[in-house]
């Protein structure tokens, strides 16, 4: 029987890099999360944009895997928006929220939209790069402080307000009336009444000055 001589294995080929497109209208922000970003051996950001809409078109793109998303941006389009359109494609990269807000409205809003995780802004590097590494596996990955209020909704989800309640509460907290409400939301006055009857209740308030104030309080709307 001839052996044959064995032969070193050769060194296996490396990883791809984890392809990161950086969405956010501030230029300073943007060129910090790639300062700390490159120093990370497995991740390559791939581009930065400054508005939602060209988030949308740039992750289209085969060479993104993850978009690190701002919520609010200059233009019209908001990044949950920007999340669900991204996220509605087939084969689309995650979506890791990166922001400042840390209210009920905002982060209902963006994981109804479809993101893998949601950090806020003040996470150490560290964590930002294992939140990033989570949410290419397809695992989600939330901050501790989001995670937590994740769990008193569902621990008393008799007194959370809804996805609705929260954005018609959001908006009587930006000035509109019912009416404006109304147009915004494409809902009827009465059942815009509706929910602010249901929010009262929720919250034991009786006015609208009182509700604001209150979710403000308990970080369930932005002011």
């Amino acid at each position: 029987m001839t052996h044959r001589p064995e032969t070193a294995p050769g060194p296996r080929p490396a990883p791809a890099a984890i392809g990161l497109l950086l969405a956010d209208d501030h230029p300073v922000v943007r060129a910090g999360l790639r300062a700390v970003l490159e120093t990370e051996p497995d991740f390559e950001v791939v581009a930065d944009v400054p508005t939602a809409e060209e988030a949308v078109e740039r992750a289209a793109r085969p060479d993104v895997d993850v978009v690190l998303m701002d919520l609010q941006f200059g233009g019209r389009m908001l990044g949950s928006q920007a999340t669900a359109a991204i996220t509605a494609r087939e084969g689309a990269p995650r979506v890791l929220v990166l922001t400042t807000y840390d209210t009920d409205a905002d982060i209902l809003a963006a994981i109804e939209a479809g993101a893998t995780g949601y950090l806020l802004k003040d996470a150490p590097p560290e964590e930002l790069a294992a939140a990033v590494r989570t949410a290419a596996a397809g695992k989600s990955a939330l901050a501790p402080t989001i995670a937590l209020r994740l769990m008193d909704r569902m621990r008393a989800p008799a007194a959370a307000l809804s996805r609705r309640e929260t954005e018609v509460l959001q908006l009587v907290a930006d000035g509109l009336s019912n009416a404006g409400i109304s147009k915004q939301l494409f809902l009827s006055q009465a059942t815009v009444k509706s929910h602010l009857v249901h929010i009262y209740a929720k919250l034991g308030v009786d006015s609208r000055t009182s509700a604001v104030a209150a979710a403000t309080a308990r970080g369930l709307i932005r002011r």
